[in-house]
């Protein structure tokens, strides 16, 4: 196992670039997920006022699908905190001590959560925004509605949960 280690910890396998990675996956963790909670907040927000409009009793009733998109950003900033605790910077020397496969593994971690995060967004969005209108008519749809909504934001938790067990895989170069 020595050997293993020895090998690995050359110049290819932990370039002082590795860090590149690693932060490009911190970024794309928020940024994408900020993204889909943005729009579906603003999409769902169109909708609610719309309702309001017809039925201002409904209003705080359907401003959960605004609230299920807020918490997708949430997913992306816990990711984003996760990652970047395990970049590493270089030793007073130069010599890097954060891995490419570090780099890699939080690299894939930050857009799968981003990624889910925004793909996640558009559903609450689309479906928040005719939800609630169609709620604003007839309120017995209102669990239809939600229970669409918990669908869709599986979609985010399913980002996170896989974006959480990919940041624990690391390698050190020291």
């Amino acid at each position: 196992m020595p050997f293993l280690t020895a090998l690995l910890a050359t110049d290819d396998a932990c370039p002082t670039s590795a860090s590149f990675f690693g932060f490009m996956g911190v970024a794309a963790a928020l940024v994408f997920a900020n993204m889909g909670a943005a729009y579906g907040t603003a999409k769902s927000g169109v909708g609610i006022a719309s309702m309001g409009v017809l039925n201002p009793g409904l209003v705080m009733k359907n401003i959960i699908p605004v609230v299920m998109a807020g918490v997708l950003g949430i997913y992306g900033l816990i990711i984003a905190v996760v990652i970047q605790g395990y970049i590493d910077k270089p030793m007073e020397d130069g010599t890097a001590t954060y891995s490419s496969f570090s780099g890699y593994a939080h690299l894939a971690a930050g857009l799968c959560c981003g990624l889910s995060g925004l793909a996640a967004g558009l559903a609450i969005g689309v479906v928040g925004d005719a939800g609630v209108r169609a709620v604003g008519q007839c309120e017995k749809l209102f669990p239809g509605m939600i229970l669409i909504l918990i669908f869709g934001e599986a979609l985010g938790l399913y980002g996170l949960i896989v974006a959480l067990i990919l940041s624990q895989k690391t390698f050190s170069c020291s």
